[in-house]
């Protein structure tokens, strides 16, 4: 035998995704790299790690109890680096969060200074849905989840970041941003409204809004992250209601507008959760600890724009337009 560390990370991002292709977007490699390291991995062993059956690729077992394994060994390591760092008197370690996908616009500003300031920490930032969101967290693989709406049956504790407004939107190229609020409600039965899927935030904000006006909807559109639907409401597909974060460019540009709709913008806030009595390494709680005391001072750096542009939608609707 005669595997590299990089070998492992590879094999071991493999099992994770059971995708190359997703495999060589986590590692921030090329498919190529990634098949070629995967090769040379198996051809160390006689029994099949992989199989592809119908175009899917599936993990054997004997190659689940191999990642089992490259999983601990690329532990060690971890330790090791962590260990001769705290010995130099840096923090070090290994920071956890789960965002959702909306997320990926707010969380990375409350990091960056943290990072900066500890060169030894690595951080793992797993942007995906929600669902997959709360159940990392309930299985203990995170030590924090970025999410907008709390979950209700989990015993967490949180810190409020950010007001998270959303907004009823159009294609700046196929609809005028003049168009009164009548007119915007016909518009339920004239174009499709594009979805998120189940288990959104944005989904069941949108869910709630919907059912309590009483929206007729002609045509559904269902699409699984947030860049898709700006994506697929910039194309003229339909329209939507998104989060304000996510599309302050397309907005500026403009390639979206925002409609007049009563009831709007849907608020709800961006919240940092952990579990109640969660055990928190040195690097989780220092994190923590450093987003209580800054929290403030980012937002004023990075989030003014938000607040501002909050008051000038106010004011326009108090002065008719």
């Amino acid at each position: 035998m005669n595997y590299t560390l990089h070998q492992l990370q590879v094999f071991l991002k493999v099992t994770q995704t059971e995708s190359i292709t997703k495999a060589a977007e986590e590692l921030f490699l090329s498919q190529p790299a990634v098949s070629i390291q995967l090769k040379n991995f198996q051809d160390q062993f006689d029994i099949p790690l992989t199989e592809v059956v119908g175009r899917k690729l599936f993990i054997t077992e004997f190659g689940k109890e191999i990642a089992h394994a490259a999983e601990n060994i690329l532990n060690e390591v971890y330790a090791i680096n962590y260990k001769t760092l705290a010995y130099k008197g840096q923090l070090s370690g290994r920071l956890k969060i789960s965002v959702v996908s909306t997320g990926k616009y707010v969380m990375p500003y409350f990091l960056t200074d943290f990072l900066h300031l500890h060169e030894g920490i690595e951080l793992v930032l797993d942007v995906t849905n929600r669902s997959k969101v709360i159940d990392s967290l309930e299985r203990n693989e995170v030590d924090f989840s970025l999410l907008s709406l709390l979950p209700e049956k989990l015993a967490i504790e949180n810190e409020p970041l950010l007001p998270n407004q959303l907004y009823f939107v159009a294609s700046a190229k196929y609809l005028l941003p003049s168009l009164q609020v009548e007119e915007v409600q016909m518009l339920f039965q004239k174009i499709p409204f594009i979805y998120r899927e189940p288990g959104s935030a944005t989904r069941l904000l949108m869910e709630q809004y919907i059912e309590l006006n009483k929206l007729p909807i002609r045509k559904r559109i269902e699409l699984t992250s947030n860049e898709a639907v700006k994506q697929a409401v910039i194309a003229g597909l339909g329209c939507s209601i998104m989060p304000l974060i996510g599309i302050k460019n397309e907005l500026l540009n403009g390639e979206l507008t925002i409609l007049p709709l009563a009831g709007f913008p849907l608020t709800s806030a961006w919240n940092l959760i952990w579990m109640k009595r969660k055990n928190f390494s040195p690097v989780a709680k220092a994190f923590l600890h450093y987003l209580q005391k800054n929290k403030n001072a980012i937002i004023s750096k990075h989030f003014t724009w938000v607040e501002q542009f909050a008051v000038k939608e106010l004011l326009s609707k108090q002065l008719g337009g």
